[in-house]
């Protein structure tokens, strides 16, 4: 079955409006084999491979599963056709079992299911590939590894031998994306066929065996790994030379400009998301936080921007380069600017906190200093100005940039974002996933732009997800651990196993923190 052609996708088109997502691309999927598929913001990767899951349809162009020609209406009719689909965001019911979840859709011819039966099949099914599930867990008891592994069991169940995988790592450790590749290798070995969408270049090299190029919609190349690099993958992508290297100039001069000290955060519900945090922020550093999703990263950025109550006992001072030290705990963003001090903020939440969806680039550029103006009629020149320097800077792809930022890309609505926070001159910059959704070209223009605003003394957090990145670019890392710190590390000198391993165990005392001062 190896090397037998699974799908074959020929001059598939789909369109948005103006937008040509898709251009007569044609390309094949094969049994026994693991496909990566790579290409820039809007070249239209997630949009291809959700035609073949269902949930969009082609304009033109056919699809053929197993040499026989097909229509895939609905994810229903995917599924039928063994094909099944692992999106970024999981969808999956947090008070329901794994167990519950599995099943959930599929029909029964007694108008119940024999929870019993599943949970043997389900367990079948992770003896087979090594998964670590229990059908009967709730998923909200589960980790983010443990739904992205129960997600998998899913499409599995439903007798998937496609399987197509949507930035698979982009919140895993090292060591649970070792454990996954494992699992996709015995896929492989057992005759499926994987498509794997990502952006981490040392991903597809590790494990892919073919990796499809697409650029602006329109078909590159399809190359075997074998005869790959980093280089390679990332000019086909691009169409250019593009220089690969994160630079990461030492300090000069760096001086205490945040300390915070004991914090805790409560969320929504009353539970301890942050558990008394303690740590210094330099001037002319990039603070590196590193930590599995949910653990704490969100709460600790928004606490020291104003946005989180912060519980009794906790310190955030921010020391001004005169001298003074203000305390930040309890103010709110307005009064933070009122002392006079110019910190800006990347936050995870793109459109529901960091920008107004219906507005476009030029009334996103006015948010900053909505409150100065004294009339009814506001002055748009300049934003206007600033949202045209970020455009043509970042390559923002949009018809204008008076087109609401909701139709934009994932990618460059993040372009928009971090443009905005970097233009307007903070002495504190903070990010959360400044590079998430960005293809590898724009991802290292962003990690230039940090070390620009590092090198004029600026105070950088930088919350990422790839380990690999986290330790190139940063100058030391806060490892957060369920809520706690975990030590902070110097990231010229500490391993990204170490940093994985942090991320999930507490070490005692933290005895074996290499923190100090740079």
């Amino acid at each position: 079955m190896k090397d037998q052609i699974a799908v074959r996708m020929m001059d598939i088109t789909k369109t948005f409006g103006p937008v040509v997502a898709n251009d007569k691309v044609t390309m094949d999927i094969r049994y026994g084999e693991i496909l990566s598929i790579l290409g820039e913001n809007g070249s239209g990767k997630t949009t291809l491979m959700n035609m073949l899951a269902g949930l969009y349809y082609p304009d033109s162009g056919n699809i053929f599963i197993d040499g026989k020609e097909v229509s895939i209406a609905s994810p229903h009719d995917a599924y039928a056709l063994g094909i099944g689909m692992i999106h970024q965001h999981f969808k999956l019911i947090d008070v329901f079992t794994a167990a519950e979840n599995i099943i959930l859709g599929m029909p029964s011819d007694k108008n119940h299911y024999n929870l019993s039966e599943v949970n043997n099949k389900v367990k079948a099914i992770c003896e087979q590939y090594g998964f670590d599930i229990d059908p009967k867990q709730k998923v909200y008891d589960m980790s983010v590894a443990q739904k992205q592994t129960l997600e998998i069991v899913k499409i599995l169940y439903r007798g998937a031998n496609i399987l197509i995988l949507d930035e698979p790592t982009a919140v895993l450790t090292p060591q649970e994306t070792e454990k996954l590749f494992a699992v996709l290798k015995a896929m492989r070995k057992d005759g499926k066929a994987v498509v794997l969408i990502t952006h981490k270049l040392n991903e597809v090299l590790e494990l892919s065996d073919r990796v499809t190029i697409l650029r602006k919609g329109r078909y590159i190349s399809t190359i075997p790994t074998a005869v790959a690099d980093e280089q390679i993958l990332t000019e086909k992508m691009v169409g250019q030379k593009v220089e690969l290297d994160i630079d990461r100039p030492e300090p000069v001069n760096p001086e205490k400009r945040i300390e915070v000290k004991n914090l805790s955060v409560l969320n929504g519900d009353g539970v301890k998301v942050l558990d008394d945090v303690s740590f210094t922020l330099n001037s002319g550093e990039i603070l590196g936080i590193a930590g599995i999703s949910g653990c704490g990263q969100k709460e600790l950025l928004e606490a020291i921007a104003g946005l989180q109550k912060v519980q009794p006992g906790g310190v955030i001072e921010y020391n001004d380069e005169d001298g003074s030290v203000k305390n930040l705990v309890g103010a709110k963003p307005r009064q933070i600017r009122s002392y006079g001090i110019h910190l800006s903020f990347v936050p995870e939440d793109r459109l529901g906190m960091g920008l107004v969806a219906s507005m476009g680039m030029t009334g996103n550029m006015m948010l900053k200093d909505y409150d100065k103006g004294n009339s009814f009629f506001l002055n748009r020149k300049e934003p206007l100005e600033l949202a045209n320097t970020i455009m043509k800077e970042l390559d923002v792809s949009t018809p204008s940039v008076e087109t609401p930022v909701r139709q934009l890309s994932g990618g460059n609505v993040q372009k928009v974002l971090v443009g905005r926070e970097i233009a307007a001159s903070p002495t504190v910059l903070m990010t959360a996933y400044a590079v998430r959704g960005l293809d590898i070209s724009k991802s290292y223009t962003i990690y230039h732009l940090l070390n620009q605003q590092k090198q004029k003394g600026v105070a950088v957090i930088y919350v990422g997800e790839d380990l690999d990145v986290l330790l190139a670019l940063s100058d030391r890392i806060l490892v957060l651990c369920n809520g706690h710190e975990n030590g902070v590390l110097d990231a010229r000198t500490t391993t990204k196993e170490e940093v994985g391993r942090r991320m999930t165990d507490l070490v005692s005392g933290k005895e074996n923190s290499n923190e100090g001062s740079i």
